[in-house]
């Protein structure tokens, strides 16, 4: 017997669910929501933070800005171990969709945006704990892109790596990068993140940076993510283990699930709310042959007139990050059972990832408009803790 190996790190849930476009805004939100959530939480709580560009520029701005940001974090008694570098601008603009994967990892201006989040979180961590930061799959399956783009996405990578490798000589703190695969990305299943790490390792070797590459970067694995592709999400743990790719991240999210659609009028029309103009939502449904019928965004339309593959499929899975808490919203259920699944396979890891929930939706949810924001993290972190609790026994 031996112990799961579940990050023993306070929880955290991603900032990016509220506002963040200025450091003022940031702290606000943490002020207004993050303290909230600590107080209903009973427990010591981590800031997941998002820093979009303008705020990572604002706090490198002067040799003060970060020190005193680090600070304000202590004295709030909030650590930080972890940051979310995917959304590179305003991720509460009324429409994000597919702009939420530029610039893309072939760019120098991603490879920077990085940078300079590695940098913050350096000085961020607590002593003795190793650092993340989720940043997106390459790019967007939607956009053209160059014969090469893969490889130099790749070679973006590597650069970060040893920037990360000085980073981490110079401060003494290691940082990981973690790249999340995403419907309708460049990585979007776990055999082509496999494939496209494969294909890193050997172009590092090639360029004598193959240790930096397999130290500093890796994956997020985001549960929504992958149960929305109807991957067994278990399997996808172990396969990734299997082939030597570091999950660095976990992405504790629920998507929304549509059960019997052909013979479902109100749980088609309730799905009919959850459309909205803010965040794509990729629409996937398994048929009864095993394939994978994809839309790459729910629309009334979509759901009013299904393609016959859709209307013939036993489910539909939505890529709307749900509240973890809820096996159903109406008639409508959820990927929850798959939080389980996941996280148990995390935990025969020989290391332990860091977790944290994700759900950015609150604002575009149904009924949005009352809900309280503070209640609704806290319910789903004391969800998740509880969760995480009955996992902590020994297994074979």
């Amino acid at each position: 017997m031996r112990p799961m190996s579940l990050s023993p790190l306070p929880l955290s849930y991603c900032t990016n669910v509220h506002p963040g476009r200025s450091v003022a805004e940031v702290e606000a939100g943490l002020d207004r929501y993050t303290l909230a959530v600590r107080q209903g939480l009973g427990a010591p709580l981590a800031a997941g933070l998002w820093l979009a560009k303008p705020v990572a520029d604002e706090l490198l701005a002067s040799p003060s800005a970060l020190p005193r940001f680090a600070a304000g974090l202590a004295s709030r008694g909030l650590t930080c171990h972890t940051l979310n570098a995917f959304p590179f601008g305003d991720f509460h603009s009324a429409r994000v969709k597919e702009n939420v994967y530029l610039p893309d990892w072939s760019t120098p201006e991603r490879l920077a945006y990085t940078e300079q989040c590695g940098e913050i979180l350096a000085a961020l961590l607590p002593e003795g704990v190793d650092g993340s930061i989720s940043t997106l799959p390459l790019g967007f399956k939607g956009f053209a892109h160059p014969p090469g783009f893969l490889d130099a996405a790749a070679t973006g990578l590597i650069e970060c790596a040893k920037r990360f490798d000085r980073l981490h000589s110079r401060t003494g703190k290691l940082v990981r990068l973690a790249v999340e695969p995403e419907p309708f990305c460049l990585l979007e299943t776990t055999p082509e993140a496999i494939d496209f790490f494969a294909r890193l390792w050997q172009l590092a070797d090639r360029a004598g940076a193959g240790e930096l590459v397999r130290t500093h970067i890796g994956l997020c694995f985001d549960v929504c993510h992958q149960a929305v592709e109807f991957e067994d999400v278990a399997a996808s743990v172990r396969s990734l283990a299997a082939a030597g790719v570091r999950i660095n991240k976990v992405h504790i999210s629920c998507a929304l699930e549509l059960d019997h659609p052909a013979d479902n009028p109100p749980a088609r029309a309730a799905l009919a709310r959850y459309v909205e103009p803010r965040y794509l939502h990729q629409t996937m449904a398994r048929t009864p042959d095993g394939r994978v019928a994809r839309v790459q965004d729910l629309s009334e339309a979509m759901i009013a007139d299904p393609p016959a593959d859709f209307l013939a499929a036993p489910a539909w899975r939505i890529h709307f990050h749900v509240p973890v808490d809820a096996e159903r919203l109406g008639p409508l259920s959820t990927t929850r059972p798959a939080l389980r699944e996941a996280l148990s396979a995390v935990a025969e890891l020989d290391y332990a990832p860091h977790l944290e929930v994700e759900t950015y939706t609150w604002e575009v949810l149904p009924d949005a408009a009352p809900t309280d924001l503070a209640a609704g993290l806290t319910r789903e972190l004391q969800a998740t803790r509880a969760l995480l609790e009955s996992l902590q026994v020994s297994q074979p």
